[in-house]
C-alpha cells in the first residue's frame, strides 16, 4: 500500500492547478481559479513509483461553483514523451522533486484506473495510508483487459479510446445528481462514481469516469 506523506509540497497542488486548469478544453472558469480541495481517492501503483490521486477541487471564480475531478500522478523523474500533460514540479518535504501529470496521459495511472474498473484494484483513502475509500461505487457489466488507449480532451472532458471498442469518458467538469448516486446512462459498461464536498458544506454525488461500449459517448 501507498504511503500518505504528511509534509510540505513547494508549490502545494492547489498553486500548480490554479495555474494549469484554465489552458484546459474543460475548463468553464474565468481564467482566475478560486481551488479549495473537495474530495477524492488514491490507487496504489503495485511497484511502489508512481503516486496516484484522482483529486476534486472546486472553483468559485464563476457565478456557479464548479467541480473538477483532477487525476495527478506524481513521479520522481520526468516522464518521456509527455511533457504535454506535465502539470507542474514541486517539492515534496520527504520525497523531494516531483513532477506531477495529468494523469490520463500516464500508463500506470490509466493502467490502475482500469484495473479499478475491471475489479482488480481497490479504491483507498487520500489522506490515510492503507485505508479503502468508503464513497468510490465501482461497476462493471463485461470482462476483458483494456489497454493501448488514445486519450482526446475535449469541451465535455477526457475520453480515453481503445482499439477494442470501449470508450473510457472521464467526467472533468463534475456533475452532480440530485436523490442519489449516479445511475449510468444507457450503453454503459461500467463507472466509477463518487462524493465531493460541495461550497456550502453538502456532500455532492456524481460520476467520475464511464465506461461506454464504443460509438460516440
Amino acid at each position: 500500500m501507498a504511503v500518505i506523506h504528511h509534509t510540505t509540497l513547494k508549490p502545494t497542488k492547489l498553486e500548480l492547478l490554479t495555474a494549469w486548469l484554465p489552458s484546459r478544453p474543460w475548463y468553464r472558469g474565468t481564467g482566475e481559479p478560486e481551488l479549495a480541495k473537495a474530495g477524492g481517492f488514491r490507487l496504489d501503483d503495485p511497484q511502489g513509483e508512481v503516486g496516484i490521486e484522482f483529486m476534486v477541487v472546486t472553483d468559485a471564480s464563476g457565478p456557479e461553483p464548479v467541480a473538477y475531478l483532477v487525476p495527478l500522478a506524481y513521479r520522481g523523474a520526468p516522464l518521456e514523451g509527455v511533457e504535454h500533460a506535465l502539470v507542474g514540479t514541486m517539492e515534496h518535504g520527504v520525497l523531494g522533486q516531483r513532477w506531477a501529470y495529468d494523469g490520463c496521459h500516464d500508463p500506470v495511472l490509466v493502467a490502475r484506473l482500469t484495473a479499478l474498473i475491471e475489479g482488480r484494484a481497490q479504491a483507498q483513502d487520500q489522506n490515510v495510508s492503507d485505508t479503502p475509500a468508503q464513497e468510490v461505487v465501482v461497476s462493471r457489466t463485461e470482462e476483458g483487459l483494456l489497454t493501448d488507449f488514445t486519450v482526446t480532451d475535449d469541451r465535455e472532458g477526457t475520453a480515453l479510446t481503445t482499439p477494442q471498442g470501449p470508450v473510457l469518458r472521464l467526467h472533468r467538469a463534475l456533475q452532480p445528481v440530485a436523490g442519489g448516486l449516479f445511475v449510468p446512462p444507457q450503453g454503459a459498461i461500467g463507472h466509477v462514481a463518487g462524493s465531493w464536498e460541495a461550497p456550502d458544506g453538502t456532500r455532492a454525488q456524481g460520476a467520475f469516469a464511464v465506461l461506454h461500449d464504443g460509438g460516440r459517448v
